[in-house]
């Protein structure tokens, strides 16, 4: 009988484990908005560390900046979303989905028509000093800000190729632990391992089922740094060896406070962390692989930057912006080969 007892609670805890709470996001189709019946790309902007202050004004010279040039290079160059790579209110997130920080940090500052677009959304460290949840809930308040879930799966059609883009978003807090910036800490393993598990369990599942032309991975910390935090060890245990057998196209990630790009394995790892702050630092640079940095900058004279991406039939061209107002570097990645 008690064998009995043990078996059901042990099918009964397989279930519960199955269950994917509230953490992920079933697969679908993002509508594009199709400005263009001719087109045949698709474009989006890339920013993270973007989070403004908790005091007034509630936003940053670099922030002003970035913004400007983003809506700018949006207007120019087109987008059709922006991907926002966490740490969205600096220091400490926002207490619930009624924080006037919402207004004060984003609505009011990404104001031009050419960023009225989705932003999809993932959290950073200092977003999980605060409330996720009440982030996440705020996708119900605003027709831009879309953050189904802790993490989720993009899928879009390249207009008029018969390709295919998916952009999964991670929650690299949950799945490695916080950090606390003002000690220079690493993440020290996550606060839940039954909630790092099942993000890892979804993520191998969605790679290896992918059979998108171009796939790429986004979380808050970076697999590699040549910065401040440098490379994320959990995630080099955990992630970096699914991304090379996966054949991802590339990794985007913030949490250092400037833009780099470092090639390694065949996949990309773009940093676009200078939404807000910029961090000229580069004490790890021996702690990448050798030669695989190719570009990096951090400098204030910048005044901001981020990333615009264009992923068309048979290529994605990455290209760097400062935000006072030119380009830095450009890269071309292919499609996955899948032979």
């Amino acid at each position: 009988m008690a064998q009995g007892a043990a078996m059901a609670l042990t099918v009964v805890s397989i279930l519960i484990a199955a269950i994917p709470v509230t953490y992920c996001y079933p697969t679908a189709f993002q509508e594009l908005e199709q400005i263009n019946k001719n087109r045949t790309s698709i474009k989006f902007l890339a920013v993270g560390d973007w989070g403004g202050v908790p005091y007034p004004p509630y936003i940053t010279a670099v922030q002003k900046a970035t913004a400007r040039e983003m809506s700018k290079v949006a207007e120019q160059m087109g987008a059709d979303f922006v991907l926002a790579l966490g740490d969205n209110f600096y220091y400490k997130g926002v207490d619930s989905v009624d924080s006037p920080r919402f207004k004060d940090t984003f609505e009011s500052v990404y104001t031009a028509k050419s960023l009225k677009v989705p932003w999809y959304v993932l959290a950073g460290n200092h977003d999980h000093a605060g409330n996720v949840q009440a982030q996440i809930d705020y996708s119900h308040r605003s027709d831009r800000w879309k953050f189904p879930s802790y993490y989720y799966e993009l899928n879009f059609h390249i207009p008029n190729t018969g390709k295919m883009l998916t952009i999964i978003m991670l929650d690299t807090i949950m799945l490695c632990g916080n950090s606390d910036d003002y000690v220079d800490e690493k993440p020290r393993g996550p606060l839940r391992a039954v909630d790092a598990n099942r993000q890892l369990i979804w993520l191998q599942q969605r790679l290896a089922q992918s059979k998108a032309d171009f796939l790429l991975v986004a979380g808050h910390y970076p697999v590699w740094s040549v910065s401040e935090h440098g490379p994320t060890e959990c995630l080099l245990q955990r992630l970096h060896p699914l991304l090379i057998k996966y054949k991802a196209t590339a990794y985007l990630c913030g949490h250092d406070h400037n833009l780099q790009y470092i090639e390694e394995s065949g996949v990309g790892y773009v940093v676009s962390g200078a939404g807000n702050f910029l961090d000229p630092d580069v004490r790890h640079w021996n702690h990448v692989p050798k030669g695989t940095v190719k570009f990096f900058t951090g400098q204030a004279s910048t005044l901001g930057g981020f990333i615009h991406a264009e992923v068309t039939k048979n290529k994605m061209i990455v290209t760097f912006f400062q935000a006072k107002g030119t380009s830095l570097y450009r890269t071309v990645l292919s499609q996955r080969n899948f032979e």
